[in-house]
């Protein structure tokens, strides 16, 4: 599984940390891969578009799973559950990203990078992304219960394709300059466009952007 690591401006100050709790918490069983937003950076990217770029990373393959956040991690799973090939979990808790992984098999953790995140927040992270990649998704859980756990994730990944449009179904109607400030991030569209799998979109968005 490819996973990625991304979150607002707001939070720079805890990419690396976040980064490298990721790394640990995967055990070298998946790819990992930080995407920023990174404190060097002079543009400010909010939650809004940085679920979009979120959105374009799941939407063209680059990527297969994302942790990320913002201040509150509230704004951040709102974002990203409006917009195409997003189903984000907002997680506290090494129990709630247990049950996130097993039940729900969601491809997006919002996490809260700023509201009580003081002293030892840290310890709290990394237990929280260590449950959270604990085994396999989407297994279910309880064990007596996880026949019916699965197919109640199966049914809102059924929902979830009949609900909502591809990105290629609303790109036209998205605010143009909000688009090409996340297309002009060039790490970030180059990551696209060496990763991603899906051809039709990326050939949209290269044209869009030139």
């Amino acid at each position: 599984m490819k996973v990625g690591v991304i979150q607002a401006s707001t939070r720079v100050d805890v990419n690396d940390l976040l980064y490298q709790a990721v790394i640990k918490a995967t055990q070298q069983k998946h790819d990992v891969f930080n995407l920023g937003i990174f404190p060097n950076e002079t543009v400010n990217y909010s939650y809004v578009e940085v679920a979009i770029m979120i959105s374009l990373l799941i939407e063209t393959g680059s990527l297969d799973f994302v942790v990320s956040g913002c201040s509150s991690g509230q704004g951040m799973m709102m974002a990203c559950n409006s917009l195409p090939g997003l189903r984000a979990g907002f997680i506290q808790t090494p129990q709630d990203a247990y049950l996130f992984g097993r039940i729900n098999n969601g491809n997006v953790a919002s996490l809260s990078l700023g509201l009580n995140f003081g002293w030892s927040a840290e310890l709290n992270l990394q237990y929280t992304l260590d449950k959270l990649f604990d085994g396999e998704f989407g297994i279910g859980y309880p064990p007596q219960d996880a026949s019916r756990k699965r197919e109640e994730a199966d049914l809102l990944l059924q929902l979830n394709s009949l609900t909502k449009k591809s990105f290629l179904d609303i790109i036209d109607q998205i605010n143009p300059v909000l688009l090409h400030k996340v297309l002009a991030r060039q790490d970030f569209y180059q990551f696209l466009q060496e990763n991603g799998v899906n051809q039709t979109l990326l050939d949209y968005l290269q044209a869009f952007r030139d």
